[in-house]
């Protein structure tokens, strides 16, 4: 597998004229080495049958002994094993050249790939180990990479928490992974720590690990409190709701209710479980909420949290929040509606000249499915370039739900439209319309609307949908 960017042929010609390894390759970078190894054996397209440009310009002597450090590096990426294997032999004279003797520990020749080993397993050491656990773990991703990940870990068994903290912070989420793996299973981090790593980390596997551990080392009620309010603050859902979850375990579960109302649906699935084993009623603590249409301090996620486990009778309370000064009280509102199956088109259709973008486009969603009942021309009006865009995106949407005519005298208006999205979504539109089952043939509107798209179809293809509609070609 040709990995990233393969290096380009200047940097190769560089260290083939003996230029320093260290100005001409980025060393600290994984992928600069990975794509050195692919480039030095690169040939060009146009002349296949030739050796790559560096061996015309400065081949490699027959004697390897000879070569510095740079030479060497291409040496130990040659596309002849047998040179690669002698350059193996020579590379302990320059620890610089490590990195690529981690690369051939996966080399699809046997005596290379099994030499590699040897050396690295010889030279890797627990100061060594973090700084090439990158390149090792992204090699790891090879056929016949597993040896080098193997013997990483045995190695950073012994690492101390300061010698692992490099790797904590690696902006590769894969190496992340490999360096919480190994301080969960060698109890390197506390609980506190890692919980901190839970809230902070972007990655979902992190952050499962390290809520998980966090909780599981946890032993009495007060070792809780230095753990919980961390996992609760995180910005991700995944880290809170195990947070939540917790408080049941710690003897808290009253603390579950304000999340109840959280942002994240999964959150708020979390503590509806929790209020419920405390002998409480989500339902009702949603509704009491929602009974006060003004209340300016409504959380949207509590609207949509009656939706989620109410029933239709609900809708009663969902409605009047339609107007609430909040933007997302009136999204949740008009999504709440929609999951009841209470969505009503009278109701919902002035939200499409909405302000908020949220509103908006969560009403379009509710009327697609009764798309056809909303006046043609009063969507195309809203189609306009004087409205506001996410105004017309709504409506664009509602417009080719019509289907038939109605969606292709909309997508063929717009395809000079000065918003380019909007040109290439109709453009889209025209080109998998068809015509509407329940519409008449031979509609001459609709040929001369294909011929005003004509440049979106070939000859072929603008005839055949034509004769689909009824229309001479």
């Amino acid at each position: 597998m040709v990995e990233d960017n393969v290096a380009d042929g200047v940097t190769v010609t560089q260290l083939a004229e003996g230029a320093p390894l260290h100005r001409t390759l980025d060393v600290a970078d994984p992928a600069a080495w990975l794509a050195l190894d692919a480039g030095v054996r690169e040939v060009a397209w146009y002349r296949p049958q030739f050796l790559p440009e560096w061996e015309h310009l400065a081949p490699l002597p027959a004697d390897l002994h000879q070569l510095d450090e740079s030479r060497l590096a291409l040496a130990l990426c040659h596309r002849d094993g047998r040179i690669r294997q002698e350059a193996l032999g020579l590379s302990v004279r320059y620890p610089g050249l490590l990195p690529l003797v981690v690369i051939r520990c996966a080399d699809w020749a046997g005596p290379v790939r099994e030499h590699a080993r040897q050396l690295l397993r010889a030279a890797l050491s627990v100061d060594s180990a973090p700084g090439l656990a990158p390149l090792i773990l992204r090699v790891g991703r090879r056929d016949r990479g597993a040896f080098g990940v193997d013997v990483l870990g045995e190695i950073l068994r012994w690492a101390s928490h300061a010698q692992l903290a490099v790797l904590f912070d690696d902006p590769d989420r894969v190496v992340r992974r490999f360096a919480y793996r190994l301080a969960v299973k060698g109890r390197l981090l506390g609980p506190a720590e890692l919980a901190r790593a839970a809230a902070t980390d972007h990655d979902t596997v992190v952050q499962d690990l390290c809520a998980t551990a966090a909780l599981t080392a946890l032993a009495g009620g007060d070792a809780y409190e230095g753990v919980l309010p961390l996992l609760l603050s995180a910005r991700n859902p995944r880290t809170r709701s195990a947070g939540v979850t917790a408080l049941r375990r710690a003897g808290q579960p009253e603390q579950a209710e304000p999340f109840l109302g959280d942002r994240s649906a999964l959150v708020r699935a979390c503590a509806r479980y929790v209020v419920r084993r405390h002998g409480g009623d989500p339902v009702a603590w949603y509704r009491e909420r929602c009974t006060a249409p003004d209340d300016l301090e409504l959380p949207p996620g509590a609207v949509i949290g009656l939706a989620e486990c109410g029933n239709r009778a609900d809708a009663g309370l969902l409605r009047p929040l339609l107007v609430h000064p909040a933007a997302g009280v009136r999204a949740r509102a008009v999504t709440g509606l929609r999951e009841l199956d209470c969505a009503d088109t009278k109701q919902l259709r002035p939200l499409l000249d909405d302000p908020a973008t949220a509103v908006v486009r969560e009403t379009a969603t509710a009327l697609l499915p009764c798309a056809k009942e909303l006046p043609a021309d009063w969507l195309r009006e809203r189609t306009s370039s004087e409205r506001p865009r996410h105004v017309r995106v709504g409506a664009f949407r509602l417009l080719e739900a019509h289907g038939g005519i109605v969606a292709l005298r909309m997508a063929v208006g717009l395809l000079e439209d000065p918003d380019i999205k909007l040109r290439i979504w109709a453009a889209q539109s025209v080109q998998r319309w068809y015509p509407a089952p329940d519409e008449p043939r031979g509609n001459a509107e609709v040929g001369e609307l294909l011929d005003r798209s004509r440049h979106l179809f070939s000859d072929h293809v603008l005839r055949w949908r034509k004769w689909e509609a009824g229309v001479d070609s």
